[in-house]
């Protein structure tokens, strides 16, 4: 499954980069990226483990930027 997101209060192109990579960590994500200018997130990630994987990445990236919302 792939879904994009879009992010509100990102600050910076460097935490984007940084969201980015946290999120490819993630055990089960298959495709990942974090764009700055673009506001938004791509996650590709198997179907099954999608809800999981969703609230993971949520919670690497508050870690990363606090005030950053990523709107579902």
């Amino acid at each position: 499954m792939k879904k994009t997101y879009k992010t509100v209060d990102l600050d910076c192109a460097n935490c984007a980069a940084k969201m980015e990579e946290a999120i490819k960590n993630i055990n089960g994500v298959t495709f990942a990226s974090v764009s700055f200018v673009a506001s938004k997130i791509v996650l590709e990630a198997a179907d099954e483990d999608f809800a999981e994987i969703e609230k993971k990445m949520i919670k690497v990236c508050r870690k990363i930027e606090p005030d950053c919302r990523i709107i579902l």
